[in-house]
């Protein structure tokens, strides 16, 4: 993940616990050792989408927002 995301619940003040679900598309290098050992050398994130955000407090998911 490129950025690094704060929510906060309004319903309930949550700073805290989130259930996120998101998609992420990637470019990665895959280097594989000669064992057959893969090694993830580079990520580069080209896209990513937040399909949702749910408080584990209340459950409220209309009310999260990013901070």
């Amino acid at each position: 993940m490129t950025k690094t995301r704060r929510y906060k619940c309004l319903a309930c003040g949550n700073l805290t616990r989130f259930d996120v679900i998101r998609t992420e598309r990637v470019r990665e290098f895959h280097h594989f050792t000669t064992g057959g050992e893969l090694e993830i050398e580079d990520a580069e994130t080209l896209e990513e989408t937040i399909e949702s955000s749910i408080c584990r407090w209340c459950e409220s998911s209309k009310d999260v927002v990013e901070i």
